[in-house]
């Protein structure tokens, strides 16, 4: 097999479909080869036989994303295949698929523990917080003490007094928070949803109502990367902070701030270890 044909759309749809066993699905009949026949992939997509088989055959141009999405469903994909079946018939990965999120698994959270100098959070696209380790609890919030429906970054930052405080600039920190959170929030498919957080925010500052209407659009790249707050057990503190995407989560991100100087690090660790 060559490389042209193992990376080819066609190849990567008779591969999947030979995977499935056609009674777990009600098809009955004898058969030459394993797995769903091409008819039967076109029935469950919702799509026209013929034009299925030409997807198969490499011809009919690029299909839409609707007819890969039926099809994902059809071949019972899972959300990597998916991906993967997307980047070989547009070039593209899928838009993300919000899902609503409670928590992270274990492995995530153990990657969280392990920095025990950096406070580290896993936020949504609407920036709620859903995991996070001892540092973060110690320098930035102590998330677990909050009902989960108030771990949100932007209610602490333009409604909690005690949060503005700790800023060193508190307008150039809540300007980026503003701008980063409304590409977030379109880049998931969320302008809706978010709707009633916006709407509760400008109701209680006029600041974020004033930000809002900016319409900044702003990502991790764009700020200085380094955050200053004063706290108060450790005193001024500056921490560089780094974005990354989860793994299999497009619509979870991960923030990792590092404490610039070692002897604040140890004193995180410290805090940390004693909470």
């Amino acid at each position: 097999m060559s490389v042209n044909t193992a990376l080819s759309l066609g190849d990567f749809l008779r591969n999947r479909r030979s995977r499935l066993d056609p009674a777990s699905f009600g098809f009955s009949g004898r058969r030459r080869t394993p797995g769903l026949r091409r008819e039967e992939v076109a029935q469950r997509a919702q799509i026209s036989p013929t034009w299925y088989t030409w997807l198969e055959q490499g011809r009919g141009g690029a299909p839409s994303a609707d007819v890969l999405d039926r099809i994902a469903s059809a071949l019972m994909l899972t959300d990597t295949e998916r991906e993967h079946l997307f980047m070989l018939g547009l070039g593209r990965p899928p838009e993300v698929r919000y899902k609503s999120v409670e928590g992270v698994n274990p492995r995530l959270q153990r990657l969280l523990d392990s920095l025990e100098a950096s406070p580290a959070i896993i936020k949504t696209p609407t920036w709620d917080v859903v995991a996070w380790n001892r540092a973060a609890a110690v320098v930035l919030t102590d998330y677990g003490a909050l009902p989960p429906g108030q771990r949100n970054i932007l209610r602490f930052l333009f409604g909690n007094p005690a949060v503005r405080a700790k800023q060193h600039d508190w307008e150039g920190v809540a300007r980026f928070v503003v701008g980063s959170f409304r590409a977030d929030v379109a880049r998931a498919g969320l302008v809706s949803e978010a709707g009633a957080l916006v709407d509760e925010l400008c109701s209680i500052s006029p600041e974020f109502d004033a930000f809002w209407r900016d319409n900044d659009v702003l990502g991790h790249q764009d700020g200085e990367a380094v955050k200053r707050l004063q706290h108060p057990r450790l005193g001024p503190i500056a921490l560089e902070y780094s974005a990354f995407a989860v793994d299999g989560r497009p619509d979870l991100g991960m923030i990792v701030y590092t404490p610039l100087d070692e002897g604040i690090a140890g004193q995180i660790r410290l805090l940390a270890a004693q909470a």
